[in-house]
């Protein structure tokens, strides 16, 4: 009898830990599997406990292969996978732990997430039994299912409620197994009054054992409470989660080639009813060049978390059936916000409510999605404020050297507007009014493009441009009157359903207020013939009013005069010229020595700052940092515009660009040789004649880039991800292609390198 009820304890403690990690799933499936191999596991053990010790670990080993392929083939048929049993299992385990860690929460059980919570409450049932039922050592017995126990906590961190009465049962199980194995401290034979003796003696002991755990309870536990935090540590920061493509980093880029190929099929869509609009990214980072998916998916089944409305939001659901033809990348197109995905492997962002594919698209594949449109009540738009502070400072960040005339022109249109839903109107109006859609207009959306866009002359291809440029242009100047905003990007589906093609494709801005949420507006043109730009606002010359082109005449007084030579007033009166010549110029030299001392220490001060200090995220940022001081050191600036990609090959041929001629030339994407200039785009000769090129003769390839654009890419895409591994690699990278690069140049501009303050002032931020 007491070897089944110790059995019976030990299952159910290990079905306990089932129950925890059961809270972290979106349904009862993962208990019932854990459950079932803490029972299978354990009583193998207690039937087999008769037989020879080599004849139990082998049968315990083919009984959970043979377990872990039902719970596989039961997990895939509830997922709807079809792909072969042998594949899947082989996907399961190889990746289980890491998809378990990056599932979205509520976690579907799919058998890469239950697999291996099922294989270790097998292995923890096998030892506890082995321990406790065959060996009779309950106490150490009972350690596998106590560490199994912890595990599961630890997996599920903050991320479900507490485990209040699961804790208690568990512990009381274990008190009932230990009750149950405890042996009478009696022999048997003795006399009444002996045996009577012996019973006290246990009981002073048992009460003083007692009286002993409750005094160093009261004691210690205080303070190892206090020395315990409130939220559990979650382990998915831990874990690097899914990431976009280099082709999906910025979908805005694609809008002008959709809209150059129109008639191209990129997918269909099936059960709307009315015009719909799928949301394919939402793009809120914005360093001055390119604006940027923020987004941190998480592997999800098909049931997503549902975003929460607002109090007097509308809510509609809506079902669509999508089917991808030309459309590549791994982001879904779907309505926002999905609750439920069926026909596709995903990862979710709960924050903007996108979606990216496991795998990147293919013409066929075919999804359906169940959505949650939310329609805030926009009669409470005029009155409603944004929010402030630190949760929103991402969307109201902007990258330096904003243009002048862009900051004149939010600050003209936020005048008079104080309240954020005037200011919006204010620049949606204006953007709508005096801008012309075409579909042929150059890709871009940095500040040089976006002044050429806003402030350029029509006769040379100003004031038009796609959804691309206006969408960029609302999201920049509502930062610039300090409304958070971000740009999305997506595509108009037809009402009923249909083809979605090229020229469907669209961006759109949405600015968040308080209560409502994020709100579409629409800048687009109303009329084909807008107003031109110079009827409601003029910027401001660019280049200082030239000289006069004649000298002053002798009539005219002159402003100063020389003074007249000979002897100086006072001559003989003080020390003599060579010496105070000679003091000046040694004054003058130790200035400089001073000087040139101090700033090499503030150099040398700063990168070890950059590269050692602060998390992984801020020394990856800090050695992008020395990288693009050492190209603009070498005299080979890094365009700011550039990709991490693009710039790592552009600086791999670092020869100094001989001065070009200034041409005037079309607006166009943003290359090395764009700066802005009045009334266009000034352009410099191109990189074949200005000697760029390949390493000359004797010298060496410098060195790669490859781990510092990967750890800028996780800094971008995914903030908090970035290891400190990462972080050590960007360093070393940065650190030798600064010293190779320096070692091209002539001793005296290496001398000029480390003496240069140009460092110190260049990056503020960094």
């Amino acid at each position: 009898m007491r070897p089944i009820v110790i059995s019976v304890c030990l299952a159910g403690m290990i079905s306990l830990g089932g129950v925890v990690l059961g809270g972290i799933f979106a349904d009862a499936l993962a208990v019932q599997l854990v459950a079932g191999a803490a029972v299978g596991s354990v009583g193998l053990g207690l039937a087999a406990r008769r037989l020879p010790n080599w004849v139990v670990a082998p049968l315990s080993a083919v009984l959970l292969g043979a377990y872990t392929i039902l719970v596989l083939w039961i997990s895939a048929g509830r997922a709807e996978l079809s792909e072969p049993l042998a594949q899947i299992a082989r996907d399961s385990l190889v990746n289980g732990i890491p998809r378990l860690l990056t599932a979205m929460i509520p976690v579907e059980p799919t058998p890469d997430t239950v697999v291996v919570p099922v294989i270790a409450a097998w292995l923890a049932g096998l030892a506890g039994a082995e321990i406790a039922v065959r060996a009779g050592r309950v106490l150490f017995g009972l350690l596998p299912a106590v560490g199994f126990y912890a595990g599961v906590l630890y997996v599920v961190g903050p991320n479900a409620s507490a485990s209040g009465w699961t804790t208690l049962g568990f512990a009381g199980l274990a008190i009932v197994a230990l009750a149950v194995s405890a042996r009478s401290p009696v022999a048997g034979g003795l006399p009444a009054s002996a045996r009577a003796k012996v019973r006290g003696r246990a009981l002073a002991g048992a009460a003083a054992g007692l009286a002993a755990v409750l005094v160093l309870g009261a004691a210690v536990g205080p303070w190892i409470g206090s020395q315990v935090a409130a939220t559990p540590v979650d382990p998915r920061r831990y874990v690097e989660p899914p990431q976009v493509d280099s082709l999906d980093e910025s979908p805005l880029n694609r809008i002008s080639g959709w809209s150059l190929s129109p008639k191209e099929r990129l997918l269909e869509v099936r059960g709307i009813t009315t015009k719909t609009r799928l949301r394919l990214a939402v793009l809120p980072d914005y360093d001055g060049i390119t604006w940027r998916v923020g987004a941190t998916y998480r592997n999800a089944g098909r049931v997503l978390p549902t975003q929460p409305a607002g109090a007097d939001a509308t809510v509609t659901g809506v079902h669509q059936e999508i089917t991808i033809d030309g459309l590549t990348g791994r982001l879904l197109p779907v309505v926002p916000a999905p609750t439920q995905v069926t026909g596709a492997r995903v990862a979710y962002d709960a924050v903007t409510g996108t979606l990216i594919g496991s795998d990147p698209l293919t013409a066929g594949l075919k999804y359906s999605v169940d959505s949650q449109v939310q329609t805030p009540d926009y009669n409470l738009l005029p009155t409603a404020d944004v929010p402030a502070g630190a949760a929103v400072a991402r969307y109201l960040t902007v990258g330096a050297g904003v243009p002048e005339q862009i900051t004149r022109l939010a600050e003209q249109l936020s005048d008079g507007n104080g309240a954020a839903y005037d200011r919006a109107a204010a620049i949606e109006s204006f953007l709508a009014e005096h801008y012309k859609q075409v579909a042929d207009a150059p890709s871009g959306h940095a500040y040089p493009n976006l002044a050429f866009f806003l402030f350029g002359s029509r006769p040379q291809g100003g004031q038009v441009g796609t959804s691309e440029q206006f969408a960029a242009s609302f999201a920049l100047l509502a930062r610039l009157t300090g409304l958070p905003s971000r740009v999305v990007v997506g595509f108009d589906a037809p009402a009923g359903g249909g083809a979605v093609t090229g020229g469907d494709a669209i961006a759109w801005p949405e600015v968040l207020f308080d209560g409502l949420g994020w709100v579409p507006f629409d800048p687009m043109p109303k009329s084909k013939n807008p107003r031109p730009v110079e009827e409601d606002f003029v910027p401001k010359p660019t280049r200082p009013p030239s000289p006069p082109s004649e000298a002053p005449t002798a009539s005219q007084p002159a402003t100063s005069s020389a003074p007249a030579a000979g002897p100086a007033a006072g001559a003989g009166n003080g020390p003599g010229a060579v010496v105070v010549a000679g003091a000046a110029s040694g004054s003058l030299l130790l200035i400089v020595l001073a000087a040139a001392l101090t700033i090499t220490r503030m150099r040398r001060g700063l990168s070890l700052r950059r590269l050692r200090s602060g998390t992984p995220d801020a020394r990856i940022t800090g050695a992008w940092a020395e990288l693009r001081d050492a190209l603009r050191l070498a005299g080979h600036p890094l365009p700011r515009h550039l990709a991490a990609s693009e710039a790592a090959a552009y600086a791999a041929t670092p020869a100094p660009p001989k001065p070009g001629r200034l041409r005037r030339a079309a607006p166009s994407s943003p290359s090395p040789q764009v700066a802005q200039a009045q009334g266009g785009v000034a352009v410099l000769a191109p990189a074949a004649e200005s000697g760029a090129g390949e390493p000359g003769a004797g010298e060496l390839p410098l060195p790669p880039l490859d781990k510092l654009v990967t750890g800028i890419n996780t800094v971008g895409f995914a903030p908090g991800a970035a290891t400190s591994a990462q972080a050590e690699w960007a360093a070393r990278q940065a650190v030798d292609y600064a010293q190779a690069l320096r070692s091209r140049r002539s001793w005296w501009r290496r001398l000029w390198w480390s003496l240069h303050p140009g460092p110190l002032r260049w990056h503020r931020d960094t």
